[in-house]
């Protein structure tokens, strides 16, 4: 079965995720923008989620982590919880 690792940012409106993208692409580190943005338990983490497989997460955030290029900053991505940046580190 597929498995991933990745890590999020969650936050509550697009502007503000679109707002800490800009901040990653301007090479601030993104578990540090985690831990003071994200409203998800794993921002304390630095976003991370560890290991997950598909079905584990909402449907929208599945699909990136499962379909989308690894090693990037996907998003904003919309889910019922807000507006997500994902990174996916590995899938396999």
């Amino acid at each position: 079965m597929a498995k991933a690792m990745a890590r999020h940012i969650l936050v509550k409106t697009m502007d503000e995720a679109q707002a800490i993208k800009e901040r990653i692409a301007k090479g601030e580190p993104f578990d540090k923008l985690a831990r003071k943005y994200s409203t998800c338990p794993s921002g304390k983490k630095g976003g991370d989620l560890g290991e997950v497989r598909p079905g584990q997460l909402v449907k929208s955030i599945d699909n990136v982590i499962f379909k989308k290029p690894v090693r990037m900053i996907h998003g904003p991505v919309k889910s019922q919880f807000g507006y997500h940046l994902v990174h996916v580190f590995f899938r396999d």
